[in-house]
C-alpha cells in the first residue's frame, strides 16, 4: 500500500479503516482507502493545516476552563475520516433508540409511578437519593413521554469489532455542532476524498431539532416560539448554542432576556413581550430557576418551574434528567431495557461495578492496576483513573477516595478502544477512538447518521474528551 497509509500499523486493535487485525482490509472502506494510497503525507499535513486555520477564523471554539493561558481554542480536527457500513449503523440506530426510548420510560416512571423502584428493578436509594433527581418534578407530564429530548449515547468498540455503550448523556449533551462543522470542512477541503462515495447527509439535524421543539410545545399552541436558553457568552459550548439557534432558526436567548407573568414565560423584544412555547435549554438544573433551585443564580428565569408546572412552557432536555444517565443508573439499564420494552439490549453495556456495593468494591480494590475508576456524577473525562496506565501515586489517591466515599464511583474493565488512523505530528498512526451518535426525540425518535467520533490524540490515551485533549473526525455513514 502506498500513500499515507503506507507505514501504518494498527496494532492489535480493531481499526475502523482496516478491520479487524490479522483479517482482509474492510471491504466497505476499500474506495477511501484507494483514494488515501495516492495522497502524499506531506500534501495531507498542508491541508489538515489549512481546515484547522479555516475552522479557528470561523469561530469553531471551545473553552477549557482550567487552562488558564488559552481562552478559546478549536477542538483538533483530524482529517481521515471514520467510515461505518450501512450494516453497522442500522444496528447502532437500533440500539441506540431502543436505549432513548427506555431512558424516557424510565424517567417518566420515576417522576411518576415509580414502579421499577417498588419492583426492585433499581434501588430507590440510588434515584431517590441522587443529587440529579428533582423532586419539583414529581407528577409533572411532559409531551408524548418525551422528558430526553436531546440524548448523547456514547459508544465503544472493543478489539473484536463489537459495539457497547460506555455512557448515556441525557442531560445536555454537546458537540453536535462539530458533527456538522466536520462534515463542511471534509466537503469543501477534501473533494477528492468525499466525490462519488455515498454518504449520509447531517444537514438536517436543525430542522429535525426544531421540528421535535414545535412538536413538545403546549398543545394548544398553532405556531409556538421556540427559544435556545445560553449561559452566555463564557460557557465553553457557546459557540455551539450560536450554531443551533442558527440551524433551527431560533433566538439565542439568556436568562435576563426572558420573564414570566401569570405562569407564562416571555422574551423581552424591542417591540414588547413575546410568549414562548419551548425552551430548548443549554443550562443545567441548578441554575434554571432561582425560586425553586440556587437562590443565587442569575443565569436562569425565576418563575420558571411555575410556568412549566403549569402545563404552559416546554423545557428540552426536562428537568432532572440526569438521574436517568448517572453512571451508577447506567449499569442498570440492561435490566430496565427488559423491564419496560420485554426486549433484549441491542447494545450492551461495559461490564460495570457499582462501588457502593461491598463485593463490588472489594473487586474494585483488589484490581485497581487492572480497571477505569469513574466519579459517577462528574462528565468531560474528569476524576477518571485508568488503572493500567496510572501512577502508584495515582493509584493510591484513588484507593482512598473509593475508601471515602464507594457510593460515588463505578468502575469498568479497560476496553481495547477500536483505532483509526489519524494524523498526528507529520505521521499517520492508530489512535483509540469513540463515537456519541445524537438522537432526537419529540412525537418519535430520530438518530442522526454517523455522529462526533471523538480520538484521543496522546499515544496510547484512552481518554477521548476535549477537555482532556482529545479531537474530532467526520464519521461517515455509508448510503
Amino acid at each position: 500500500m502506498s500513500g499515507v497509509l503506507s507505514r501504518y500499523d494498527q496494532g492489535p486493535f480493531f481499526c475502523e479503516i482496516m478491520g479487524r487485525s490479522g483479517t482482509p482490509a474492510a471491504e466497505h472502506t476499500a474506495a477511501i482507502r484507494e483514494r488515501l494510497a495516492q495522497l502524499d503525507l506531506d500534501a495531507l499535513q498542508r491541508r489538515s493545516e489549512d481546515a484547522e486555520r479555516e475552522l479557528y477564523n470561523l469561530g469553531i471554539t471551545f473553552t477549557v476552563y482550567s487552562d488558564k493561558d488559552a481562552i478559546d481554542r478549536i477542538l483538533p480536527f483530524d482529517v481521515i475520516p471514520r467510515i461505518l457500513s450501512r450494516e453497522d449503523w442500522a444496528h447502532l440506530e437500533a440500539g441506540v433508540i431502543q436505549r432513548v426510548t427506555t431512558i424516557n420510560l424510565f424517567l417518566a416512571d420515576v417522576y411518576g409511578p415509580q414502579h421499577a423502584l417498588k419492583d426492585g428493578i433499581v434501588p430507590a436509594e440510588l434515584v431517590l437519593g441522587n443529587s440529579n433527581f428533582q423532586e419539583a418534578m414529581i407528577g409533572v407530564k411532559v409531551a408524548h413521554g418525551a422528558y430526553a429530548n436531546i440524548c448523547g449515547i456514547d459508544v465503544v468498540r472493543d478489539d473484536a469489532g463489537k459495539f457497547m455503550v460506555l455512557e448515556d448523556n441525557a442531560r445536555t449533551p454537546s458537540g453536535v455542532s462539530y458533527v456538522l462543522e466536520n462534515r463542511n470542512m471534509m466537503l469543501r477541503a477534501f473533494p477528492d476524498l468525499t466525490t462519488d462515495i455515498s454518504i449520509r447527509p447531517v444537514d438536517n439535524y436543525g430542522p429535525k431539532l426544531q421540528e421535535a421543539m414545535v412538536e413538545i410545545a403546549p398543545t394548544e399552541v398553532a405556531d409556538p416560539q421556540v427559544v435556545l436558553l445560553s449561559p452566555g457568552t463564557y460557557n465553553s459550548a457557546y459557540f455551539e448554542h450560536i450554531f443551533l439557534a442558527r440551524e433551527m432558526g431560533v433566538p439565542l436567548v439568556e436568562g435576563r432576556d426572558l420573564v414570566v407573568e401569570n405562569d407564562r414565560v416571555y422574551m423581552k423584544t424591542t417591540g414588547g413581550l413575546e410568549r414562548v412555547h419551548t425552551i430548548y435549554r443549554r443550562l443545567n438544573d441548578d441554575f434554571l430557576d432561582p425560586e425553586v433551585f440556587r437562590p443565587d443564580s442569575t443565569l436562569g428565569v425565576p418563575g420558571l418551574m411555575r410556568a412549566l408546572r403549569a402545563g404552559n412552557v416546554a423545557i428540552a432536555n426536562s428537568v432532572g434528567t440526569g438521574v436517568a444517565d448517572d453512571k451508577a443508573v447506567y449499569a442498570y439499564m440492561p435490566r430496565l431495557i427488559k423491564y419496560y420494552l420485554q426486549q433484549e439490549p441491542i447494545l450492551d453495556n461495559v461490564q460495570t461495578f457499582i462501588c457502593r456495593e461491598q463485593e463490588a468494591l472489594s473487586y474494585t480494590l483488589d484490581n485497581l492496576d487492572k480497571l477505569v475508576v469513574k466519579p459517577v456524577a462528574e462528565s468531560g473525562g474528569y476524576g477518571i483513573t485508568v488503572g493500567p496506565k496510572a501512577s502508584k501515586e495515582e493509584l493510591e489517591v484513588c484507593r482512598a477516595n473509593l475508601l471515602k466515599d464507594p457510593s460515588n464511583y463505578i468502575s469498568q474493565p479497560t476496553i481495547q478502544l477500536s483505532v483509526c488512523p489519524t494524523l498526528v505530528e507529520g505521521e499517520v498512526e492508530p489512535r483509540h477512538v469513540d463515537l456519541r451518535p445524537f438522537a432526537i426525540t419529540g412525537k418519535s425518535t430520530w438518530v442522526l447518521p454517523g455522529g462526533l467520533t471523538r480520538v484521543a490524540l496522546r499515544r496510547g490515551s484512552l481518554v477521548v474528551n476535549s477537555s482532556q485533549g482529545g479531537g474530532s473526525k467526520d464519521t461517515w455513514v455509508l448510503g
